[in-house]
């Protein structure tokens, strides 16, 4: 049976194949995907490397008939396994890096068990070079309106609550896996590569519906280490925001309850005193510190608030001058109160 070949990365084709799959090695893999790819190497992280070190050391050959045992052995594996019960009609899209040998050695073998077996011209390269185009050469062609508010308002908190009242939102805190402020690191969750941020937000923006207005967290450029692409930037720097607006106690209070894993992470703690673009004195430190033994992580808030927060704000604030809608009084500790936010927003934004 010949094998097919496709360039066609779209969401709508990729969802014509039973299973999208990754031969490349697990590392390939963590870095970026394509999304809802599953990954059945033909070479481990380990034997690629030596595969590549017998390359250069020994010779071409030798390291191709390397490669080769490695990869029989592999895809014998995952015939036993995770295609063990794929039945005849199964549809298979198979990539690499650029679509190569290591592609074309799965798909070879998996056309010949019968299975009607698609290559991806270029590889994961193909994919990317997609995804480079629309995020950031692109018009992505969606209206956004933004939720902003000073930190510790429950921006986040709402966002969610929008979303399950059918309101289109974007999690871009959510794709980034951080918080979006110095201290939002999310214990024990590392924040995904850029590229696999990028997949992550393609994906999800495919997934709305241009004809409805989408509401977004109001973020600088970057969440953590994560840029957001051109090609939204663009859009959400131009976007209507609507402010929520809470007394600074309240929102200190919220900060506690919502940053409870940094606050169990002294050493977090006092790297993200580290980083703080205004270095706090001697003095300040010995203070803050107390606190944090005293447990007045309320009190902690608020000073971390007035030193470094609520001024960033004001500055990004004056220079984005973005439409300003509305501005909501909101209790963020308070669900009564933040379920009437959300509906007062959704009334706004015309969702």
């Amino acid at each position: 049976m010949s094998l097919e070949v496709t360039q066609d990365v779209s969401p709508a084709a990729l969802a014509r194949f039973d299973m999208v799959i990754d031969v490349r090695s697990p590392g390939e893999f963590a870095e970026d995907h394509v999304p809802g790819a599953v990954n059945l190497p033909v070479l481990s992280d380990a034997e690629r490397a030596q595969v590549g070190t017998v390359y250069v050391q020994q010779s071409r050959f030798t390291a191709r008939r390397l490669g080769a045992a490695h990869v029989a052995r592999n895809v014998a594996h995952h015939l036993e396994t995770a295609l063990a019960d794929r039945p005849g009609g199964f549809r298979p899209l198979v990539y690499c890096w650029r679509g190569g040998m290591r592609s074309n050695a799965m798909a070879t073998i998996l056309s010949q068990v019968g299975w009607r077996t698609t290559v991806l011209a270029g590889g994961y390269r193909t994919y990317r070079r997609e995804v480079v185009a629309r995020l950031y050469d692109g018009d992505l062609g969606l209206n956004f309106v933004l939720l902003d508010g000073q930190t510790g308002a429950g921006k986040t908190e709402i966002l969610g609550r929008l979303a399950a009242r059918g309101v289109q939102t974007l999690d871009l805190e959510g794709l980034a896996a951080h918080r979006g402020s110095l201290f939002g690191a999310i214990a024990g969750r590392a924040q995904p590569s850029q590229k696999l941020f990028e997949s992550r937000l393609l994906g999800a923006l495919d997934a709305l519906d241009p004809a409805r207005p989408v509401v977004a967290e109001a973020e600088s450029s970057k969440i953590g280490e994560r840029m957001i692409p051109p090609a939204l930037w663009t859009r959400l720097a131009a976007a209507p925001r609507i402010e929520l607006s809470a007394a600074r106690a309240d929102r200190a209070r919220y900060l506690v309850s919502a940053y409870g894993d940094l606050i169990a992470d002294r050493a977090a703690m006092e790297a993200a005193f580290a980083r703080l673009p205004i270095r706090p004195s001697v003095e300040r430190l010995a203070a803050w510190r107390g606190m944090i033994a005293s447990g007045a992580f309320a009190d902690l808030a608020e000073a971390i608030m007035g030193l470094h927060y609520d001024p960033a704000y004001d500055r990004a604030r004056r220079k984005h001058d973005r439409p300003l809608l509305a501005t909501l009084d909101v209790v963020p500790t308070d669900p009564t109160s933040q379920d009437a936010a959300a509906a007062a927003i959704a009334r706004l934004a015309g969702a």
